[in-house]
């Protein structure tokens, strides 16, 4: 959790952890001894809400994180899938539709984040000329 959820309190950490691993708000206000409603008013504060959602971005990391180091077994299960003389056409059709949709997605975001860097430069080259 960032510096900010030193200002919470333990009571209010104990909650947000409680969110990332309770199925509902009821059992995660159950699990740190409040009630709904307190739980309900806490996560109207913004410092409560800002943690939380720092708190779930970092939970929602480490999940992307376990996929990525899963994506080249995925694409070679993929793959064998499409090519396998033994499958089905239609499974077949239907990896080599994912395998074609997927490339086309990365290709897109490899473009984006092309652009959005070359942006970036020029947004730092105008800055650089205004202070001059």
């Amino acid at each position: 959790m960032s510096r900010s959820d030193k200002k919470l309190g333990a009571k209010k950490e104990a909650a947000i952890l409680a969110l990332l691993t309770s199925p509902n708000i009821e059992k995660a206000a159950r699990s740190v001894g409040v009630t709904t409603r307190t739980f309900f008013r806490w996560m109207k504060e913004p410092a409560f809400d800002e943690a939380c959602r720092a708190a779930r971005r970092a939970a929602f990391g480490q999940t992307v994180a376990r996929l990525q180091h899963a994506s080249g077994a995925a694409a070679s299960t993929l793959l064998k899938v499409m090519l396998e003389s033994g499958t089905p056409p239609s499974t077949q059709v239907r990896a080599a539709d994912s395998v074609l949709a997927l490339t086309i997605k990365a290709m897109e975001t490899d473009d984006i984040e092309a652009r959005v860097a070359a942006l970036e430069r020029a947004a730092e080259e105008a800055k650089a000329v205004d202070r001059r």
